[in-house]
């Protein structure tokens, strides 16, 4: 499949699909497609619905670029449909991305790894609109989704339970509120790039994530050697405890005043958004992998049985 063949690989770029996230993925395969192509690979982009396994017949790839977000594209269900289908796939296999979208039991899993997690309940979205389930602060999200869609924050001094929108899951993830600085870092195969540090104006929300000027990067961040190692080193452990293949990327809340103690683990992202704006591409490129290098590292590291 390599780009040494006489023709070059035809790589189906999946993007857009049902999603909370369709908007971002839409702009995260654009984006791949272009570069793929600069790298001189045939891309056929494929915006993911119900007739996907119809399209990817038409198209025939040698290797599909998962550039999908949220359910369905990141959760192990289109993972097992290239399966099915023989049809060589990016990041994550079926297991690790129904894993690592499930935030509570891959919580779980870092908790076996010995990893530092906040304390969280999965709870009724019913009883958290009724009553503190826990004592806040905390935080409420989908148990399921990603890019902080549906994210609340129930201060210490708030008068009563959030008002969730009807929208959200009929059962949610209430976590403890983990203060400090947001830090992320990024593995691509066997190897943790480096440590950014987001700084924004308030939450890390999805505005904050994909609007130009939501949030400002340092990368490499600013922080003690200790506090970035323990993140390359919680990051690398984290994609391994959840059988993560490909690229991934793991986020950290830092609380100075507790130093390394303080270090805490969020979640890990099977499918890192690869927009202008998104925070894979730019550790990327600091350590010296363009931006087509690093989609082009991806379609030749697809594979089924991941």
């Amino acid at each position: 499949m390599g780009q040494s063949s006489r023709t070059p690989p035809k790589v189906a770029v999946l993007m857009g699909g049902p999603s909370a996230e369709r908007e971002v993925s839409l702009s995260s395969g654009n984006a791949c497609a272009a570069a793929l192509r600069e790298e001189g690979y045939e891309v056929v982009e494929v915006d993911a619905s119900h007739d996907l396994c119809v399209r990817l017949h038409e198209v025939a790839p040698t290797a599909v670029l998962n550039c999908l977000h949220g359910r369905w594209g990141e959760d192990g269900c289109v993972q097992g449909l290239l399966e099915w289908m023989g049809v060589p796939y990016s990041h994550s296999g079926v297991l690790a991305s129904a894993l690592a979208m499930d935030k509570q039991r891959s919580k779980e899993a870092f908790v076996s790894a010995g990893l530092p997690v906040v304390p969280s309940v999965i709870a009724a979205a019913s009883d958290v609109r009724q009553k503190h389930v826990m004592q806040p602060p905390y935080v409420v999200k989908p148990n399921n989704e990603g890019s902080s869609v549906g994210v609340y924050i129930v201060h210490e001094a708030a008068n009563g339970p959030p008002q969730l929108s009807d929208d959200m899951p009929t059962e949610v993830m209430v976590e403890a509120f983990a203060p400090g600085r947001e830090l992320t870092t990024t593995v691509i195969g066997d190897r943790a790039l480096t440590v950014t540090d987001i700084i924004t104006d308030g939450w890390y929300d999805y505005d904050a994530k994909y609007k130009p000027g939501g949030s400002h990067h340092v990368v490499p961040a600013d922080v003690p050697k200790e506090i970035f190692d323990l993140c390359m080193d919680y990051a690398l452990r984290a994609h391994r405890a959840l059988g993560c293949r490909g690229v991934s990327r793991t986020d950290f809340r830092w609380d100075e005043a507790k130093g390394a103690a303080g270090l805490i683990l969020l979640e890990t992202n099977t499918q890192p958004g690869m927009t202008a704006t998104s925070l894979t591409p730019e550790q990327a490129a600091v350590t010296g992998m363009s931006f087509g290098k690093l989609c082009a590292w991806m379609v030749e590291d697809a594979s089924c049985d991941r």
